[in-house]
């Protein structure tokens, strides 16, 4: 385990406080890693039950494996949004804020009177956040949006999987791209104003933060005439690229990516010079034609060696390569321990760890709080924002 080192100097976000009335994955994603970077984020969940993601599963000592990983150095306050005081105290908590999150159900939050017009209106110098699944207008703005559904609408579930069967990326890939952009618009519009003392009404959309990642797939089949096939592990566009099985049974991943690491696999880890100009695999895209005859070729060529023996073989000619890890060797990962990336942090069940933000700031090391309980800190903060204890609100 790493000690955690003492900072020797500011997080970029200190001094900026977010509010966030968030759910699930999406907007959570995003306002953790404001937190990571020193941001103030609290978080309004309903009393009593909370953010439903609390309940997705016990699995990390009791709690929600999702729960716990986007919702560490977060302060929670619960509010019933549906009552005056409810409301009137998240108001408070926005005229003296910087940053407001939302991924509420489509309109909820406008019908809370906390849409970007009146709280912009309140507070010009806010940044207004929304998440939602498909956008405002259209005739999918109030369909529901699930991972897995916004993930077949943007064309990813029909080229994943295998030529017999589709499959969805096994993360939340369309929550996390969407987090990704609002993160990322957070940062552009606050340095927006400092030049220009104004705030910022943000929108993201699921389906648009997801589709803009389909560009290769789109434009391979919109300009190319014919559907990007699943390949499984395999590139549709590069081979060879993928798994390939060795002489102990188990597969060894792998990717070239121009001539020359042609020649030098064919070389110098197949040792058979003759395909590097065999007419099947004399370029990249007769290779990805030909790639049923070419993984033969590469599989007896491995036939006679271990997995390990090929990857050492492979990594000494340059050839990018990669071994088949699982969850438990994920948390053994040599690199990530050689470089000090697992942290401890706090959270109702007691210390857990995780890794630290990929965006290192040398010198400064980021927020890793603890996970709050379900109305943890209302009172405090409540008190601080000048606002009286209702009986309603969970404590």
């Amino acid at each position: 385990m790493n000690e955690t080192k003492e900072p020797r100097m500011s997080l970029p976000l200190q001094g900026v406080t977010v509010v966030s009335l968030e759910q699930a994955v999406a907007a959570p994603f995003a306002t953790r890693q404001l937190a990571d970077q020193g941001a103030r984020v609290i978080k309004v969940e309903r009393p009593e039950v909370g953010d439903f993601a609390r309940g997705y599963d016990e699995t990390v000592r009791g709690l929600a494996s999702h729960f716990v990983w986007l919702n560490r150095s977060k302060e929670s306050v619960a509010l019933d949004l549906k009552s005056e005081h409810g409301r009137e105290a998240v108001l408070a908590m926005v005229r003296e804020t910087d940053v407001f999150v939302q991924n509420l159900a489509p309109g909820a939050a406008e019908r809370l009177g906390l849409g970007s017009d009146a709280l912009m209106e309140l507070n010009p110098r806010l940044i207004h956040v929304s998440i939602s699944g498909y956008g405002a207008g259209g005739p999918y703005s109030s369909k529901k949006a699930y991972d897995l559904l916004v993930q077949c609408e943007a064309g990813l579930v029909s080229i994943t999987g295998t030529p017999d069967e589709p499959s969805k990326v096994g993360i939340s890939i369309a929550d996390i791209a969407s987090g990704m952009y609002a993160y990322t618009g957070v940062l552009s519009a606050l340095l927006n104003r400092q030049r220009t003392g104004h705030g910022e009404v943000i929108e993201i959309s699921m389906l648009e933060a997801l589709a803009e990642w389909m560009g290769f797939p789109y434009n391979y089949t919109y300009y190319g005439g014919s559907e990007l096939p699943r390949t499984g592990a395999r590139h549709a566009a590069i081979a060879p690229y993928g798994p390939f099985l060795c002489g102990d049974g188990k597969q060894v991943f792998l990717g070239l990516q121009n001539e020359r690491e042609w020649a030098t696999f064919c070389n110098e880890i197949l040792e058979m010079p003759s395909l590097v100009h065999d007419p099947r695999f004399a370029r990249n895209s007769l290779r990805v034609e030909h790639a049923t005859e070419l993984k033969q070729e590469i599989e007896r060529g491995f036939a006679n060696s271990t997995v390990d023996a090929v990857a050492e073989k492979l990594e000494s000619a340059g050839i990018a390569n990669a071994l088949l890890r699982d969850l438990h060797a994920l948390a053994e990962h040599p690199q990530l321990e050689a470089r000090g990336r697992w942290r401890d942090y706090e959270s109702p069940a007691g210390t857990l760890r995780a890794l630290m933000p990929p965006a290192t700031f040398v010198g400064a090391e980021p927020v890793m709080g603890a996970v709050p309980e379900v109305g943890q800190h209302t009172d405090a903060v409540l008190a601080e924002f000048g606002v009286l204890r209702a009986a309603e609100v969970a404590v």
